[in-house]
């Protein structure tokens, strides 16, 4: 058993008076998360909501109801709880009037569940997200020297718990993930009329990963209006497969000051989209794919340790640029990512002129542990 860094942390909240919230993608590990957390409790009741019966259950929901179908039972799980009409009334129902229960709720869709939530339950709430396994948690759980050996795998075929659990099977569980199931709710939404379009969408974002994206050239190849673009690019990020990194400005002359860069949670997922295992050594990508995996675990190891930052990337219109930068207690943390351990790089002249006030850092294969598991990555 591979032990996720929320577990500690949602354990510490548990009988506070709060719902938890834990929202992610589809086989990221919730349901396992809280079988773990729950095994101690012999009264928790699960609901799906993936199952017809439970959602009749909360369309005729009342206090009294919802006593007597949870009277015997300590903790509440509501899996897959977007699924619900009104959900965010019906938990504030449930927090509300029943507090001695300890609920539970998961999610794989921000844009439903998040978005019926936050009012109903504010004050009411922890609320966390769950990613795809980290490589801090590989980490912790057979060390270092272990987890390194797997580089080139994990960046193949990235780090979904199945996958990390049936080495061998890799090549299929991803198809499995990047045919339909991870987009489950994305596709289920009235609002997605082309779900063909929406894949070729997700190929055309893998083939451009490390790169500024244009909806408008990406709407051109997909026969999409921009504003359709950009629809599902939200919707795709409020589902956890994708994020995006807008440009840095302060309004300095020569600064792109609208650009943005999308990069893919889960590396698998991302060849998966272009069906390209091929070895790392071998790609023409390399570049590319390795600066999508050190950004996306970063940002796992920010969210899970409560690290606050704004996280951008920065590009003159001369083209000088920078990989990725955190803004965080007035200090910018400028950093380039290069495969290539031999390659150094000064940091630009442009950058470092408008932006004296910062910290500069060259990751890559022999320091990239640091950056995605200290917090003082840069003091090291």
């Amino acid at each position: 058993m591979i032990l996720r860094k929320l577990q500690a942390e949602i354990e510490s909240k548990l009988f506070v008076g709060k719902a938890i919230i834990i929202l992610g993608a589809r086989q990221t590990g919730k349901t396992t998360l809280l079988k773990t957390l729950t095994k101690s409790y012999d009264n928790t009741l699960w609901l799906n909501a993936d199952e017809a019966d439970v959602i009749e259950l909360f369309n005729h929901a009342s206090s009294t109801r919802f006593k007597a179908v949870f009277a015997k039972h300590k903790i509440v799980v509501i899996d897959e709880a977007q699924r619900i009409d009104n959900i965010g009334l019906k938990l504030k129902l449930i927090t509300d009037q029943i507090p001695e229960i300890q609920l539970i709720v998961t999610g794989s869709s921000a844009f439903e569940l998040a978005n019926s939530i936050n009012e109903p339950l504010t004050g009411r709430k922890w609320e966390y997200k769950l990613f795809p396994i980290s490589f801090a948690e590989m980490i912790e759980h057979h060390g270092f020297m272990e987890e390194h050996r797997m580089l080139f795998h994990r960046l193949l075929y990235g780090y979904y718990p199945e996958i990390v659990s049936n080495a061998g099977n890799e090549k299929n569980i991803l198809k499995q993930l990047s045919d339909s199931y991870l987009y489950k709710d994305i596709l289920m939404w009235e609002g997605i009329k082309k779900p063909d379009k929406l894949l070729k969408l997700l190929q055309a974002l893998a083939l451009q990963i490390g790169s500024e994206v244009s909806y408008n050239s990406l709407g051109n190849l997909l026969g999409l209006d921009n504003q359709t673009v950009e629809k599902y690019i939200q919707l795709l990020e409020q589902t956890f497969v994708i994020f995006q990194l807008p440009a840095f400005s302060r309004n300095h002359r020569k600064e792109l000051k609208r650009g943005k860069k999308i990069y893919f949670y889960d590396t698998g997922i991302r060849n998966a989209l272009i069906a390209n295992f091929i070895e790392p050594e071998l790609r023409n990508d390399i570049g590319a794919l390795w600066e999508n995996f050190v950004i996306s675990e970063r940002i796992k190891f920010l969210n899970y340790n409560n690290i606050w930052t704004n996280s951008y990337f920065w590009r003159s219109q001369d083209q000088q640029e920078i990989d990725y930068i955190e803004d965080r207690n007035g200090i910018l943390y400028a950093f380039e990512i290069k495969w290539n351990a031999k390659k150094s790089q000064n940091i630009s002249k442009g950058f470092a002129n408008a932006y004296p006030n910062h910290e500069y850092r060259i990751i890559n294969k022999e320091n990239y542990e640091q950056f995605l598991t200290a917090e003082n990555f840069v003091s090291i």
